[in-house]
């Protein structure tokens, strides 16, 4: 059996699984309480970057924690059993997940900063009446290419074998304990980093596509078929990144800029 299926996760601690699905949870809550009535769609304003940040966290918490769970739970496991054996200082599963969440949290930071370049630089062209679908359709389009890569298939692979990467990477103490949280981080936002680009492009602050790119990821993290699946996720954003350059009021879930303006308030979104 192959390491990526070989996942101790009904041997994990009850304390670490009920943790992850209560933060997972509540995240998600926030984050449909926060962003309700927020999505302008391609090009919504990200307002300041105090509030971008949190709830960009906040966002990748509720994404990316389901499909992570099985990395977490098996490294919940090790460092509890390490300890018990004496090879180690038992170091909490926070400090792992704290490690990861801060990875995304610089990957979230310098998407801000491009979107504010692009702000700035005050490109008429990319109005949605101009050239803005067909920039949009080309970043979705661009991103499905992307999941066909042979980088995306390394990522891909280590995000799927959590085991093989425990056993053969681990470094012991706190210290290490955020170094494996950071490396893991940095594999996942090489699998992730083109559907995000799907999820600005068609608007970061919408519900509906928020749930859409977070169901992909688990089916290509934790789904059996998933690096299969992956294949045809490429061929579907291909799809609707044509269709979005060609005729964008058709798609489905897809708010047309001016159409639903996200409100703003003190700089930033108002909840």
């Amino acid at each position: 059996m192959s390491a990526e299926r070989r996942w101790p996760v009904r041997r994990e601690p009850l304390g670490a699984t009920i943790v992850l699905i209560a933060v997972a949870l509540v995240t998600w809550i926030v984050a449909v309480e926060r962003m309700r009535g927020m999505d302008g769609g391609p090009g919504t304003d990200l307002g300041g970057i105090g509030w971008f940040l949190g709830i960009w966290v906040t966002m990748m918490a509720a994404m990316m924690l389901p499909s992570v769970a099985p990395m977490v739970l098996t490294f919940a496991r090790v460092t509890r059993e390490r300890a018990r054996r004496g090879h180690g200082a038992f170091v909490p599963t926070w400090v792992f997940v704290t490690a990861y969440l801060a990875v995304w949290a610089v990957y979230g930071l310098a998407a801000y900063g491009v979107f504010r370049v692009v702000e700035a630089a005050d490109a008429g062209f990319l109005a949605w009446d101009r050239a803005g679908p067909y920039v949009a359709g080309a970043a979705v389009a661009a991103a499905g290419l992307y999941q066909l890569t042979p980088f995306k298939e390394v990522c891909l692979r280590h995000c799927r074998g959590p085991l093989h990467f425990i056993l053969h990477g681990w470094k012991g103490g706190w210290s290490g304990a955020v170094r494996m949280g950071a490396e893991h981080g940095l594999y996942c936002v090489g699998c992730c980093w083109g559907l995000f680009v799907v999820l600005f492009a068609v608007g970061v602050m919408s519900l509906f596509w928020m749930a859409v790119i977070a169901a992909v990821i688990f089916a290509e993290k934790v789904l059996p078929q998933g690096r299969r699946l992956s294949k045809l996720f490429a061929v579907c954003f291909i799809v609707l990144g044509s269709w979005i350059a060609v005729a964008p009021s058709s798609v489905p879930g897809l708010s047309e800029p001016g159409s639903a303006p996200a409100m703003q308030r003190d700089g930033g979104m108002e909840p």
